[in-house]
């Protein structure tokens, strides 16, 4: 009897392997470095395997893509959740879609690293980094944190840590979410404020929101527009949360002094993107939740699901 066949998506840093227990399967598990472009490259590479791990939402599993999959049975995604999967064309075609959640400090991770595009770029820490190297002392003025504004966009669990971490530099902080009220905010440690204000009064934007219909596209020309020159945005949640066209044109005018950006509407971020020419841009590559404790638990669990599945009792299914 031929082994089951298994393909673990996106493992960039190729740890995978050792993160879990894959031999205990007693399955073929090939784990691939890249990502494929297009549902053509997509349908070659993936056609053998009955199994397919994907690592959170970077690879689209739509309805055409599935159609060309006929021996696919189970994918499995890390974590609890996966817009860019087609439930209902996966449960048409008999498809179980298992979740595998990461570690709990999966959060706190991805706020350390919104912290750390926002003091990269009050503290001019890339531009100081590259004049220390070519022998020029103190070229740049930075910024403090002590008394400027941190406007939250979404208050929940990884916005009230950046709220608790604000108010440790010293910052005031505001929050604004679609369904956010003061009471609520005032709970969190921060300041309701409208939406409107809060571009307007924010020294620096970060957003947490959830991306859903109701939330893309929360950031465009308008809000953009609201912000002082002098104020920077960072996104470490979804790049579909801003208008991408928007951003590039206030970066590129100078409208706003900047952004953190950890997301992308392509990833990865192709070499001739024009993000990649600006002085005014910090850019990290989706790196917020790649820490080992969560790959770690991503895999575990993936492994888990895939035993499950393989015993006739699949745990954690999402599309039921």
């Amino acid at each position: 009897m031929e082994a089951l066949r298994v393909l673990v998506l996106d493992d960039y840093q190729a740890v995978a392997s050792g993160c879990a227990d894959w031999r205990s399967l007693g399955a073929t598990v090939d784990f691939l470095h890249d990502t494929p472009r297009s549902d053509a490259e997509r349908a070659e590479r993936f056609c053998g395997y009955p199994v397919i791990v994907a690592m959170r939402e970077r690879t689209p599993f739509g309805a055409a893509l599935l159609r060309a999959l006929p021996r696919l049975r189970l994918l499995v995604t890390t974590g609890m959740g996966n817009a860019a999967i087609d439930m209902e064309a996966c449960r048409a075609q008999g498809v179980a879609v298992c979740g595998a959640p990461g570690s709990k400090a999966s959060a706190g991770a991805t706020a350390e690293l919104a912290w750390a595009l926002i003091l990269g770029l009050f503290k001019r820490l890339p531009a100081l980094d590259h004049a220390t190297r070519q022998g020029r002392w103190q070229p740049e003025v930075t910024q403090s944190l002590e008394g400027k504004v941190l406007g939250i966009v979404g208050l929940g669990r990884l916005g009230q840590r950046m709220a608790a971490v604000g108010r440790a530099f010293g910052m005031q902080v505001l929050a604004w979410s679609p369904h956010l009220t003061p009471e609520r905010a005032a709970a969190a440690g921060a300041q309701y404020a409208d939406k409107a204000a809060l571009f307007a009064q924010a020294d620096v934007v970060s957003l947490h929101l959830v991306l859903g219909e109701a939330t893309r596209g929360t950031v465009g020309a308008a809000e953009l527009s609201a912000m002082r020159p002098s104020a920077y945005l960072v996104n470490t949640a979804r790049a579909a949360l801003v208008d991408s066209t928007a951003l590039l044109r206030a970066l590129q005018s100078r409208a706003i002094a900047g952004a953190g950006l950890d997301v992308f509407e392509h990833e990865p971020l192709p070499l001739h993107d024009p993000l990649l020419s600006l002085p005014n841009v910090l850019l990290s590559p989706h790196v917020g939740y790649v820490t080992g404790d969560n790959l770690h638990a991503f895999y575990a669990n993936a492994v888990r699901a895939i035993a499950a599945w393989q015993a006739g009792a699949p745990i954690r299914v999402l599309n039921a």
